[in-house]
């Protein structure tokens, strides 16, 4: 939280005396077999109060923070469907949306920075292990992926209530799995991302970026 903070008061100096604007970049949905890529860019007008990694935070205190970021930020929000991840692969399309972000926030912005330990071939894109934890606009980047997605995946929930979308949010839950089992994939399922207990071939399988 120490880190958090320093990082967010240096930030916010420079901010104020014309040196930096930081945009935050962070992503949801690399993981799962189903639903969407989400990738968000954040630029903080305003401290926030309680800013953590996404995956450290409650499902209500993420839903509080996300109208909170909303209402004291500048931001941009890019969705990849299933259909385009398989057809172009996850890391051209994480590649994509950042660079999408940095289009539309660029006049606002003079430095990006995103979560993890690439910045997949982009010159001007900055990357940090565990910024989610430590820089605020990246926090605030990975929670309003984080709800935007879960939001997402339980509102498309009745339109495939065979599968469960919103309790296991899309990942390859062993609930999950015995749903395709039964009744096969739909629409929203990611069909390059192969699946051991369905017996499916190695060739081809989406290897993780972590």
């Amino acid at each position: 939280m120490f880190e958090l903070l320093y990082n967010y008061f240096i930030i916010n100096y420079n901010y104020k005396k014309g040196l930096l604007m930081l945009c935050g970049i962070d992503e949801a949905g690399r993981g799962p077999i189903a639903g969407p890529l989400v990738v968000a860019g954040v630029i903080l007008k305003n401290e926030i109060i309680g800013l953590n990694d996404s995956k450290k935070l409650t499902e209500k205190k993420r839903e509080v923070l996300f109208d909170d970021i909303i209402n004291n930020s500048v931001f941009h929000i890019v969705f990849t469907d299933s259909k385009t991840i398989d057809e172009k692969g996850l890391s051209s399309c994480l590649r994509n949306s950042i660079k999408d972000i940095m289009r539309n926030l660029e006049k606002y912005a003079d430095d990006f920075l995103m979560d993890g330990n690439t910045s997949f071939g982009i010159q001007t894109l900055q990357h940090k292990i565990k910024a989610d934890a430590t820089v605020q606009e990246v926090s605030a980047a990975s929670i309003l992926a984080k709800v935007s997605r879960d939001r997402y995946m339980c509102k498309i929930a009745a339109q495939f209530p065979s599968y469960d979308f919103e309790k296991h949010k899309g990942y390859g839950t062993k609930a999950h799995v015995e749903k395709i089992k039964t009744h096969g994939r739909c629409s929203e399922h990611r069909y390059s991302f192969k699946l051991k207990a369905l017996e499916e071939d190695k060739e081809g399988v989406q290897k993780s970026l972590f």
